[in-house]
C-alpha cells in the first residue's frame, strides 16, 4: 500500500451544476469590492471555493480526488473570475498543480499524500514560484539565479522571487531554480512554513489587487533530496521553460478572465436596466443605442467562450491539429475579454469610471489578462514563423 492510499478521507465530489457554480460566483462577488479595496487575502473567498470542493476538482481519481476534466475546469474558473478574478487567480494556481501530478507524479509521495489529507480539511493553496525581479517572466528566456545548492542531506535554496501570487495564505511554493552541481534546471517543492522564507509586500497592482503577489526571498532554506524536480532538457541539450508552452491545461488563467467579461456585461444589463434620464423617462435599456452595445458586448464574450470551450472540446475529442494555435488562441481570447468590458465602460462614460460601481475593477482586473503568457506579440511571431515555413500546395504537389 502506498501512502497515497492511506488517506483518511477522501476528497469531496463537487457539485459542477450551472446553479451550484453561480451560486459560488455570487458568494464571492459578495466580498471581492472588499478584498479589492483592502488588498487584503481573500480568506471568506478561498474558503467558499474550498467548501464546494473546487480547490481539489483536478486531483487525479487514482490519488482520491474527482479528475474533472480540462473543460470543467474552465467552467470553475470562469465562474470564479465572474465573482472575484483574484480568487479565481489563486485557485487556478492550485487546480494547475493538482492536474501537473495528475499528468505526472513527481513530487515526493508521502508528501503529496499529506497535501491531500489536508485539503480534506482546510484549503491547501499552491503556486509554481517562478519569475524574478532582475530576470523578469522566464517564459521569455533565461535561466533562474535562484540557487539550490547540494549539501550533506539535500539542498540549500537561496534566492528572490517575483509575483509570487498567493502570499502568506500559500502552503507550498513550487520554486523554479538552478542547481549549483552540473548545473541543472528544475522545480523544488517547498513547505510555505520552512525556516529563511520571508515576504517583500511589493504588491500595489491596478488589477487583482486581493491576489497577494508579493515577492518572496529563500534564505538557505534547507530541503531534503528528493524536493528537486528536473525540467527534462530539450533534443538540442537547451532547457524549455514549461510555462512558455502552450498546451489544453494552459487555458485556466484565460478562463478566469472570461469570467471577467461575464461579470462587466452582467453589471452593464443591471446599470442601464435601472438608469432612467429624466429627459428620456424610461430605462436607457430600450433604446437602440444601448441595445446595440449590449449586443457587442454579448458578442465578445460569445467569441471569448467560443474560443475557450471549443479548444477544450477539440482536445478532449483528441483532435490535435489546432494545438500548434493554442498560443494564438489564447491571445484571442484575452483580446475579446478585454475588448468586452472595454465596450461597455466606453458606453457609459463617468458612471462606468467610478469606484460607487463596478466596471473600473472589472476594467482594471481583466486588463491583467495581458501578463500571462504567451505575450501576444510572441505568440504572433511563432505563429508567423510557422505559417511562412510551410509548404504551399503548389511545393507539396509539383506537376
Amino acid at each position: 500500500m502506498t501512502a497515497l492510499d492511506e488517506r483518511t478521507a477522501a476528497l469531496p465530489v463537487p457539485d459542477l451544476s450551472d446553479a451550484a457554480l453561480a451560486a459560488v460566483t455570487a458568494e464571492l462577488a459578495a466580498t471581492a469590492e472588499t478584498y479589492d479595496r483592502s488588498g487584503a487575502v481573500p480568506e471568506a473567498g478561498i474558503a467558499a471555493v474550498h467548501r464546494a470542493g473546487l480547490l481539489t476538482a483536478t486531483v487525479a481519481r487514482r490519488h482520491g480526488g474527482p479528475g474533472v476534466s480540462l473543460l470543467d475546469a474552465a467552467r470553475i474558473l470562469v465562474a470564479l473570475g465572474e465573482g472575484d478574478p483574484s480568487v479565481a487567480l489563486i485557485t487556478a494556481n492550485t487546480l494547475n498543480a493538482h492536474q501537473g501530478q495528475a499528468a505526472a507524479a513527481t513530487w515526493p509521495e508521502a508528501t503529496y499524500a499529506e497535501i491531500l489529507r489536508r485539503s480534506v480539511h482546510e484549503p491547501v493553496l499552491i503556486n509554481a514560484v517562478r519569475a524574478e525581479p532582475e530576470l523578469g517572466a522566464p517564459a521569455r528566456g533565461g535561466l533562474p539565479a535562484t540557487v539550490a545548492r547540494r549539501t550533506r542531506d539535500g539542498w540549500s535554496l537561496s534566492g528572490r522571487k517575483a509575483y509570487a501570487t498567493g502570499g502568506t495564505a500559500l502552503a507550498h511554493h513550487v520554486v523554479w531554480a538552478v542547481t549549483d552541481d552540473e548545473p541543472r534546471v528544475g522545480h523544488l517543492l517547498v513547505p510555505a512554513d520552512a525556516p529563511g522564507i520571508s515576504w517583500v509586500e511589493t504588491w500595489d497592482h491596478l488589477g487583482l489587487r486581493a491576489s497577494n503577489t508579493h515577492d518572496v526571498v529563500y534564505d538557505d532554506v534547507a530541503l531534503p533530496l528528493d524536493a528537486f524536480v528536473e525540467i527534462p532538457r530539450g533534443d538540442d541539450g537547451v532547457y524549455r521553460d514549461p510555462a512558455a508552452v502552450a498546451d489544453p491545461a494552459s487555458l485556466g488563467h484565460p478562463a478566469l478572465y472570461v469570467g471577467v467579461a461575464r461579470a462587466a456585461r452582467a453589471a452593464f444589463v443591471r446599470y442601464v436596466r435601472e438608469r432612467v434620464p429624466t429627459a428620456l423617462g424610461r430605462p436607457i435599456a430600450e433604446t437602440d443605442r444601448i441595445r446595440t452595445v449590449a449586443g457587442e458586448i454579448d458578442a465578445h464574450v460569445a467569441q471569448a467562450e467560443t474560443l475557450l470551450y471549443g479548444a477544450l472540446l477539440r482536445a478532449g475529442s483528441g483532435e490535435t491539429s489546432h494545438l500548434p494555435q493554442l498560443s494564438l488562441l489564447k491571445v484571442q481570447i484575452a483580446h475579446s475579454a478585454i475588448t468586452a468590458v472595454e465596450t461597455a465602460v466606453a458606453a457609459l462614460g463617468n458612471p462606468a469610471l467610478t469606484r460607487h460601481l463596478p466596471f473600473e475593477r472589472h476594467l482594471r482586473d481583466v486588463l491583467c489578462v495581458r501578463v500571462h503568457p504567451p505575450q501576444a506579440d510572441a505568440a504572433f511571431l511563432d505563429a508567423g514563423r510557422r505559417l511562412l515555413s510551410r509548404p504551399t500546395p503548389q511545393e507539396e504537389n509539383p506537376r
